[in-house]
């Protein structure tokens, strides 16, 4: 089964994922500028969302380069002597680097997601080697690069959730390479964005007004405000490929999705979100449950950009846009099989007629609720 997402969110005055001049990240789609937000940036805010943390405790990875801290503090629980660790700690930073070059930092070149079982068996395998040689002189002269390619087990080790997911590329033998479950597209600002700039100042609590002029500090802040199309699919095919060597694989699953929808829901990306407190909930949800692997963005609804007009806004434009790119599409392309949608719009606004065969949720955890059942199927 392959699961799509198609979310509406509507923003204020936001600057959630900036590029490198400080200012939201923008791209030309239908000839015109668009504000964006990466696709990274979109994984991050759900995996780090408490949704996710909370509900799937205890099956998700760590994203670091810090990975040498991980293992030592492990090794240390193990009963490896305090002399050992930080030679431990200093030889872990050479691993997933082509010579093995060691740093004092104590970070590896490379940052990787690591699931708790990849920290276990590498600590595993650095006590082994310890005992064996029993002198820290000794242990020095072993090479990172020999030590990872003592770590076995590779392609039979579980790999976190969010790994199973996301996908992971690393350059180290220690370590599975795991090609993602899910696609995730940059979202994209369903009109043209106007870019703007906020001039501010900062004053001094201490200035005499009648004596001092002026601000203590001057600034600005780059920031815009749109309406996004967010979308996603999951291949839940393919995530139950990957999670195969974990306990009970089915269950997992079966508690991911609506962990997941929760997250992409109730979360946002973090960018300048103590400045602006850009925090809003979807103004529409479509999920459509195929049953061939056939992903298809509806991000042409909007090739043509959505323009409040007089009485109706820039959400209602939107979600009437997505709505007809749907009923087109099943229209013009009956053969992509048996497709089960469910649709929310906040306040049960615009709902799909009851002839095309779309379920209207009543509200969001209905929807998620009839996406969960599909699942069971």
């Amino acid at each position: 089964m392959l699961i799509e997402v198609h979310m509406l969110k509507n923003y204020p005055a936001t600057n959630l994922n900036r590029d490198d001049t400080g200012a939201p990240k923008s791209c030309v789609f239908g000839g015109v500028q668009r504000g964006r937000i990466s696709s990274q940036c979109l994984k991050r805010s759900w995996r780090i969302s408490p949704f996710l943390q909370k509900e799937l405790a205890g099956h998700l990875g760590i994203r670091t380069r810090k990975m040498p801290q991980l293992v030592t503090e492990k090794l240390k629980e193990m009963g490896v002597p305090d002399e050992f660790l930080e030679t431990a700690k200093k030889k872990l930073t050479g691993f997933a680097n082509k010579k093995g070059t060691e740093n004092d930092l104590g970070t590896t070149s490379q940052v990787i997601i690591y699931s708790p079982e990849d920290i276990q068996a590498v600590a595993e395998v650095m006590k082994k080697q310890i005992e064996e040689v029993g002198e820290v002189k000794k242990f020095e002269k072993i090479k990172a690069t020999e030590i990872e390619k003592m770590i076995k087990g590779v392609e039979t080790r579980p790999v976190s959730l969010d790994i199973a997911l996301f996908g992971r590329m690393v350059t180290s033998p220690a370590f599975a390479d795991v090609e993602a479950s899910m696609q995730v597209a940059h979202a994209f600002s369903t009109s043209r964005v106007i870019m703007e700039s906020d001039y501010f100042t900062a004053m001094d609590d201490m200035l005499n007004s009648n004596e001092e002029l002026g601000a203590s500090m001057i600034g600005d802040v780059d920031y815009n405000s749109s309406c996004y199309y967010i979308y996603a699919s999951l291949d839940v095919d393919k995530l139950l490929e990957n999670l195969k060597h974990s306990d009970n694989p089915e269950a997992l699953v079966k508690a991911t999705v609506p962990a997941l929808l929760h997250a992409m829901a109730y979360s946002n990306p973090g960018g300048k979100q103590h400045t602006f407190a850009g925090n809003v909930l979807p103004s529409a949800v479509l999920v459509e449950c195929k049953e061939y692997p056939v992903p298809v963005s509806y991000a042409n609804a909007y090739a043509k950009p959505v323009k409040a007009g007089f009485g109706k806004d820039m959400i209602t434009e939107s979600i009437g846009a997505l709505q007809q790119k749907v009923l087109d599409t099943i229209h013009d392309f009956p053969s992509l099989g048996n497709v089960k949608r469910v649709w929310f719009s906040e306040g049960k606004c615009l709902p799909f007629d009851s002839d095309t065969g779309i379920t209207n949720a009543e509200n969001f955890d209905e929807l998620v609720e009839y996406v969960t059942k599909e699942l069971e199927h």
